[in-house]
């Protein structure tokens, strides 16, 4: 294993709040799930900037100022930090791999300074392609000049760790939402950097 591939939110992020679909419900709660995501999805495939999500779902006024007071109840996973530096001084590749708006991410990776983290970013906004799409973990690869087969992938969505083991990667679940999986799990970054043997000096 050469390049380590993570999974934005659920991993290296972690929400305070309330998710989105029952953030928008506390204002419109004749919202179904499936008609908040499809806006939603929208952003996160490109087609619409993250400025028109909420319009979209029915709110008015300072869109930006909503916009933002959401954003602003992630924060980092407790660990992230410590992890990414080790596996940088490891000489580890890293990527970042996330279904997310370009503006939604650029917002986030600019507050907590997560750009010089990684070698690779791969947004699916930016890209118009999203998880579990296998072509965009091939495309995560190549970008880092790895093999598939050089690459962990982990993620807290159990979809897109079978998309990543179905390139060649091999996949951990990052279990924040406590679900049942066969496969490699840590609970948080102190686990994952004892499952990768990077504990010591």
């Amino acid at each position: 294993m050469k390049a380590i591939i993570l999974d934005m939110f659920g991993v290296i992020l972690k929400q305070t709040g309330e998710e989105f679909y029952s953030y928008v419900q506390q204002d419109f709660p004749a919202l179904t799930r499936q008609e908040i995501y499809e806006v939603w999805d929208r952003a996160d495939m490109g087609e619409i900037s993250s400025l028109e999500i909420w319009p979209q779902l029915g709110y008015g006024g300072d869109i930006e100022k909503r916009e933002k007071a959401f954003l602003d109840t992630l924060e980092v996973s407790d660990g992230f930090y410590d992890f990414a530096s080790g596996a940088r001084e490891r000489h580890y590749k890293l990527a970042v791999l996330s279904n997310d708006s370009s503006r939604w991410s650029a917002y986030i990776r600019e507050k907590f300074d997560l750009n010089r983290y990684f070698d690779v970013i791969h947004i699916s906004g930016d890209l118009k392609m999203k998880k579990p799409e296998p072509r965009i973990f091939e495309l995560t690869a190549r970008r880092l000049g790895m093999a598939a087969q050089d690459c962990l992938y982990v993620d807290d969505r159990r979809k897109n760790l079978g998309a990543a083991q179905a390139v060649g990667m091999d996949a951990v679940l990052f279990n924040s939402r406590h679900v049942s999986y066969d496969g490699k799990t840590v609970e948080n970054f102190r686990k994952l950097t004892e499952l990768l043997g990077m504990g010591g000096s």
